[in-house]
């Protein structure tokens, strides 16, 4: 559900998933609050052009969970990226999430190295996961 939120790139759906006093470290930017994600994940998909995400669950224990993911988007001027990630995540008792922390590396592809090649929106189900595409 959350590669699917986070694959609409609509940045008030997405916050629903965290509590309003949620606590967030993505890369080196520390923010905390429903509005401030959205703001973050505004700006964030206006530099990050015709995003495309895969996450897979790696562990999880109690109302902690730990994800890897990767996803490829371009900048303004055409320049495409494939990004690897990892992510920690902590629930409250309502299932929402109440802490993020996000490591990630942005690496260049060509155009032709692309394999998020989905149209808009969340993964269809038959498109393989990172695993089934060795990555």
């Amino acid at each position: 559900m959350a590669e699917d939120a986070w694959n609409t790139r609509d940045p008030e759906r997405v916050s629903l998933a965290y509590t309003p006093d949620s606590r967030w470290r993505n890369r080196s930017d520390f923010l905390s609050g429903r509005p401030a994600i959205v703001a973050f994940l505004d700006a964030k998909w206006r530099r990050e052009l015709d995003y495309r995400l895969i996450k897979e669950l790696w562990a999880f224990h109690g109302n902690r969970i730990a994800v890897r993911f990767q996803y490829e988007w371009h900048d303004a001027e055409e320049a495409w990226f494939r990004s690897y990630g990892n992510e920690q995540w902590e629930f409250d008792e309502n299932g929402l999430m109440r802490r993020r922390e996000a490591s990630i590396n942005d690496v260049p592809i060509r155009l032709e190295d692309r394999r998020f090649l989905w149209p808009a929106g969340p993964r269809p189900a038959d498109h393989p996961g990172l695993t089934e595409l060795g990555l």
